[in-house]
């Protein structure tokens, strides 16, 4: 089999995976957007289903503001146990570090409520040992484990330092039993170029640990390749013995490396060999592996994952690609039998707060989106519009809106501390379809009347819109929103129809 990476594009970092006889389930972060912890289903590795969410009711996670792609929803793991789906998690509230477990017997429907844990830190994990016991790993400082109570998430005994890997930052930590030999896998060296998973093993659940004599066991560091910061992974093997670990990493655009798609989600064929795993080639994350041993292919039936979408928010509920900023507020966001609407608030798009704004990751470097709308501004400065969005401080749009008395179309850019509107041609008809193209370079806007002309606007770099540029944890979104822009709209903005296409490089 001959394979790609990344098998998750766009904003899916450190992923985490279990199997459940010949189905796989995958996890990853979500930060600030709602709802949180996407779950994937895939019978091959490869081709992946996105099934839900495990974060879907704003009573299991209250998601803070003040510090935009850095805070909230890090570093889920998944884990299976005796019918039993459990993801733990950490929601990172400034200073207070929350840690949590949910639990479903049906991955694709509805979460628990939380079962809070009393554990330090961030990047938590499960243990399932054979003797029945339930262990929690931790990172604080470095790497720690607990006995658990899993029903009431209690701890029992003392807490236990494990390991502190062979670099810094140590974090990320899974556990694993084989051949009664516990192997304890890391990430470390931070999640930037120096990323990198390192491996002990011991014979006893506490350790002494014996780091693994070719570690770092997966890193792209110092190597010629697209993908860098690999890190952050996960062991998981298939019905069929073979061995694989999923992780993270990046694509930059070009160089000076800059990456406008967040941190993606990677896979590697691994082994087991004299006692040690061995990853990727040469330990390296490789864009394209052949692999001769591996899970027959499977195209998903459901929506798979990174791949084109047409959306006319006719259904009962919200396409699975769709997130919110922070938990949705309501009256913001409907959907209705002409589309979806958005009623405004006060919030602008460079303001740190919940808005009338709906996302889905941008997936792939060259795109081509639509967005049709039917808005007719009624106040100064209230706009809807079309929005590539990484934070507050760095977003590019195309808007609908009245500026001086008069109704127009703007393209607006926001770098940092500078925003400009670039662009603002007349416009007075009801209807128009909004469009987006994107490629490595640049994002190009225009938009299409109710006659079939079409309008440039203007466009916009992309390495601006990167996180070595102004962001931190996230990739950047192409997101539908409105905004009053001091006070609420007198109007409601309607989106009948999205469209995304993913375009050969």
């Amino acid at each position: 089999m001959q394979y790609q990476n990344p098998i998750l594009s766009g904003f899916h970092p450190d992923p985490s995976i279990c199997r459940v006889g010949k189905d796989f389930y995958l996890v990853t972060s979500s930060f600030e957007y709602f709802p949180g912890i996407p779950i994937f289903h895939s019978r091959d590795l490869v081709h992946w289903e996105q099934i839900g969410h495990c974060l879907t009711r704003n009573s299991q996670v209250h998601l803070v503001t003040g510090a935009p792609n850095c805070l909230n929803i890090y570093a889920p793991t998944i884990r299976y146990h005796e019918g039993t789906f459990y993801v733990v998690v950490t929601n990172v509230t400034g200073d207070n570090h929350g840690n949590f477990i949910v639990t479903a017997t049906d991955p694709a429907g509805e979460w628990s409520e939380p079962i809070p844990l009393p554990f330090a830190g961030i990047d938590p994990s499960l243990f399932f040992d054979d003797d029945g016991e339930v262990y929690y790993l931790g990172t604080d400082g470095g790497i720690y484990l607990s006995q658990l109570d899993i029903a009431t998430g209690e701890a029992i005994g003392e807490t236990h330092a494990l390991w502190q890997g062979t670099a810094n930052n140590p974090e990320g930590p899974h556990l694993y039993k084989i051949n009664g030999m516990y192997y304890l896998l890391l990430a470390q060296g931070g999640t930037e170029l120096c990323h990198m998973a390192v491996l002990a093993r011991s014979k006893s659940i506490l350790g002494p640990y014996e780091p693994c004599p070719h570690n770092p066991i997966l890193t792209n560091i110092g190597k010629n390749l697209p993908i860098k910061a690999a890190g952050h992974a996960d062991l998981v093997d298939d019905a069929d013995g073979n061995w694989w670990a999923v992780c993270l990493g990046n694509r930059p655009l070009a160089y000076p490396f800059r990456h406008n798609l967040g941190r993606e989600t990677m896979l590697v064929p691994a082994r087991l060999e004299n006692g040690w795993f061995y990853l990727g080639e040469d330990r390296a994350v490789l864009p394209e592996f052949t692999v001769e041993h591996a899970p027959a292919e499977e195209i998903p039936a459901g929506y798979a994952a990174c791949s084109a979408v047409t959306d006319d928010f006719r259904g009962d509920s919200l396409h699975l690609m769709w997130n919110y900023i922070y938990n949705p507020v309501e009256g913001l966001i409907q959907q209705t039998a002409s589309g979806l609407q958005m009623h405004g608030n006060e919030v602008s798009l460079w303001e740190d707060a919940p808005k009338a704004w709906l996302g889905r990751r941008q997936e792939h470097f060259c795109c081509t989106v639509e967005a049709d709308l039917h808005f007719v501004p009624q106040q100064e400065g209230e706009e809807a519009g079309l929005t590539v969005y990484m934070n507050p401080a760095h977003h590019y749009e195309i808007a609908r809106t009245m500026r001086d008395g008069g109704d127009c179309v703007i393209l607006r850019r926001r770098i940092g501390g500078l925003c400009a509107v670039e662009q603002v041609l007349p416009y007075s008809d009801e209807t128009m379809t909004l469009r987006l193209e994107c490629d490595r370079d640049r994002y190009q806007f225009s938009f299409r009347t109710a006659d079939g002309t079409v309008q440039p606007v203007g466009s916009g770099e992309t390495q601006y819109l990167t996180t070595e540029a102004g962001g931190c944890f996230t990739g950047n979104y192409i997101a539908l929103y409105a905004s009053g822009n001091g006070k609420p709209m007198t109007t409601t903005a309607t989106f009948p129809r999205f469209s995304y296409q993913p375009e050969a490089e």
